[in-house]
């Protein structure tokens, strides 16, 4: 396994300012697939030597990689993602205001990719609207499952999936990955529509954090458990009615299942 951090050397440089890198030379051949599929990775990383590594690795995996230097080119280039890796040291803006502003103004998942590992720091970004959080070094095998991981819950379903969830009040639509209370739509962050459809499959069924945890976040979640308690409570406040999701007090959450006018069950 390879260990991806950030490595600094006599010969090593910020990178040139420039807003857009290919992923390869034109006209090259094509590039191995190994499941990308040809989507395309914004990759928000300063540091030369470690957004090299990255950028050829991901570009053998079958995925079309942009790469910028600045928070200001993340946030002109996102449009143009499928999914955004971010790195929080960058030199002109503070990634987690950047963000905060990426999910502010588009829904692109996105994946942290920090040296910053300590837990306020996780929670807080997770909090702005991050997908998913992945402290170096580490594992390109892990980063490319987180990808998958996080590109598969983002992504509408296939043929044949069930298309609405959701109780008399709350309305899911699965494949448009859009919500409705009471016939209004409400704008989600993906981590939120996550979790609100993983009850809205059952109302009134008691989901275990456990169970919550394993969909939502692919299993691949080992930081403090409280943040699904902080995207709850974000849920709650959107929905606008905090009785739409109730606390199953040592067991998880649930979505209660009343028409308009009944009494929270």
């Amino acid at each position: 396994m390879v260990a991806y951090s950030r490595r600094v050397s006599s010969g090593t440089t910020g990178l040139a300012a420039r807003p857009m890198a290919p992923s390869r030379p034109a006209g090259s051949g094509p590039v191995p697939s190994e499941g990308g599929n040809g989507l395309t990775l914004l990759l928000v990383e300063d540091d030369e030597s470690l957004g090299s590594q990255l950028e050829r690795g991901l570009a053998r995996a079958g995925y079309q990689v942009r790469r910028v230097t600045s928070g200001e080119a993340a946030l002109s280039t996102a449009h143009m993602a499928d999914l955004v890796l971010l790195d929080l040291g960058l030199p002109d803006l503070d990634g987690t205001e950047v963000c905060r502003l990426l999910r502010e103004r588009f829904l692109t998942p996105i994946i942290v990719v920090t040296a910053r590992g300590e837990e306020p720091e996780r929670v807080a970004v997770l909090d702005l609207g991050a997908d998913d959080y992945l402290v170096k070094p580490f594992g390109f095998a892990e980063l490319l499952a987180r990808i998958r991981a996080v590109l598969r819950r983002s992504r509408p379903g296939g043929p044949g999936a069930a298309e609405l969830a959701g109780s008399s009040r709350v309305r899911v639509d699965l494949r448009a990955r859009r919500v409705y209370v009471d016939g209004t739509e409400v704008s989600l962050t993906p981590k939120e529509f996550d979790i609100l459809a993983c009850l809205a499959e059952d109302p009134g069924r008691a989901v275990s954090r456990e169970e919550i945890f394993e969909r939502a976040w692919d299993a691949h979640w080992y930081g403090p458990t409280k943040v699904l308690d902080v995207h709850v409570a974000a849920l709650r406040r959107k929905l606008g009615d905090p009785q739409l999701i109730q606390t199953v007090y040592g067991v998880g959450f649930r979505l209660d299942p009343a028409k308009p006018g009944e009494t929270p069950r």
